[in-house]
């Protein structure tokens, strides 16, 4: 008989439409899971108090609300949440308590969702693996020994242990489908300006957005209804979907025309077999499924790396420019290490970059507008060891290796295009590897209407990791 955390978001939200279970119930089920279970390093901080709070809170369910009413989740600890303490990943704020919540935190909360607490992340969302001062590493659950990957790292070991049903991530170089992949799991990185940065807009670049972390497609996009939407000032937005991206989940995308390639994009490197294996299997599936496959070369050139690296590094930098000569002591030495590279950039350098960043997008998208969508693995290898990228005696070693390990997911950030990442192969040893497809920018709808076909071909939702 299948116990809650067996069941899909989706489904606990119909429990609770049908009064079978309370808001309360659910995420008392899911805290008594975390107190046991979080082996993985998923949370930072469990806020029971806001959590009984918000659960008294939600006794009938209002017509219209979201069918994610009620389901238990969690958030980043990148996102600001008012009364409840967010650390960034950093020793610096280890005990700073906001007095206001961010967009992504006030759209779970209007939707009725309740947060069980705060996900880990590294120092300030930057490295592709966490392991941070101020918790244990995140792990995949599928070998503790193993990175969950990062930035969003916790939010993905969360939802792949069975500790929430879906989680929010951010991604500004690959955070979400990094985790998803090392994690076996369905993440999405949305259209720059579907989701609202209010009230920070730390992100100059536009390379950063929030997204949903699930084990199936449709309730990734039932949490992506929640999240999306702009507000009054936002710099980027995508236009409105007219139904809800749930819907597409429902409607067949019809044959499309999809690009792949698998040369590396952002440093030189060998690909595992695996993950060569896995792209190649994802490429058969979708020409079973009756799309045309078309090769193509990289679109976009080995040029674009140090202009995004000088943008990445000024990025850092903005991360800890109020702090003090002693906070600055405690920071990560990668962290300092970009920091000095960013703060070497001047103003007009920085907006030559800038400027040449979108250049070279504009130049990728119309070299991609002919197709419907583009396939790459997610990841050049599997997840690795613990420590095995983390390098602090030598950070730029540390930020070679995670170009080397993650040499696909950047480039659609730097073109603003939704891309997600599908848990599609699994290695001998049992080991997950995901497979990367992106789509025109502002076509979630068909990004998940072909993620969902995917999905019923493949049938990952029997696999669960051990200790589940």
């Amino acid at each position: 008989m299948a116990e809650l955390h067996d069941l899909t978001a989706l489904e606990q939200g119909e429990l609770l439409h049908r009064c079978e279970i309370s808001p309360g119930e659910l995420a008392e089920h899911y805290l008594d899971r975390i107190a046991r279970l979080d082996d993985v390093g998923a949370f930072v901080t469990v806020a029971e108090e806001r959590i009984s709070t918000c659960a008294r809170e939600l006794v009938v369910k209002p017509v219209g609300a979201s069918p994610l009413w009620g389901v238990p989740t969690a958030i980043k600890d990148l996102n600001l949440t008012r009364g409840v303490r967010t650390t960034f990943g950093s020793a610096v704020y280890s005990d700073f308590v906001p007095d206001v919540s961010d967009n992504v935190t006030l759209s779970i909360e209007a939707a009725g969702m309740i947060s069980l607490g705060k996900t880990n992340t590294p120092e300030f969302g930057s490295p592709c693996y966490t392991e941070p001062d101020v918790a244990p590493p995140a792990v995949t659950p599928w070998d503790r020994t193993r990175i969950a990957g990062g930035s969003s790292g916790g939010a993905a070991a969360a939802v792949a242990a069975g500790l929430v049903p879906v989680a929010q991530g951010s991604d500004g170089g690959g955070s979400i489908r990094i985790p998803a992949s090392c994690c076996g799991l369905v993440g999405l990185k949305p259209t720059r300006g579907r989701i609202s940065p209010s009230p920070m807009y730390g992100d100059a670049a536009g390379l950063a957005t929030a997204g949903p972390i699930a084990r199936s497609v449709r309730d990734a996009a039932a949490f992506l209804d929640v999240l999306a939407g702009r507000r009054t000032g936002d710099p980027f937005w995508a236009p409105e979907e007219q139904l809800p991206f749930l819907d597409a989940c429902e409607r067949p995308p019809g044959r499309l025309r999809i690009a792949r390639f698998i040369e590396p994009l952002i440093a030189e490197t060998a690909v595992d077999a695996e993950c060569v294996a896995a792209w190649e299997n994802a490429s058969t599936l979708l020409a079973w499924l009756g799309h045309e496959i078309i090769d193509i070369p990289r679109p976009l050139p080995v040029e674009a790396v140090a202009v995004f690296e000088t943008v990445w590094a000024v990025g850092t930098a903005m991360s800890v420019v109020n702090l003090a000569p002693d906070q600055r002591s405690q920071i990560r030495p990668l962290t300092r290490w970009l920091t000095e590279r960013g703060e070497a950039v001047s103003g007009p350098e920085f907006g030559l970059a800038l400027a040449e960043l979108r250049r070279y997008a504009a130049a990728t998208l119309e070299a991609l507008a002919p197709y419907d969508a583009v396939l790459t693995p997610t990841l050049a290898t599997p997840p690795p060891l613990v420590g095995a990228i983390r390098n602090d005696a030598d950070p730029a070693a540390d930020f070679q290796a995670q170009k080397e390990f993650t040499p696909w997911t950047s480039a659609w950030n730097v073109t603003g295009m939704p891309a997600i990442s599908l848990p599609l192969h699994w290695t001998p040893s049992g080991l997950p590897v995901g497979v990367m497809l992106a789509a025109r920018p502002a076509q979630e709808s068909l990004l998940l209407s072909l993620s969902a076909q995917i999905e019923a071909a493949a049938l990952w939702d029997h696999r669960l990791p051990p200790g589940w």
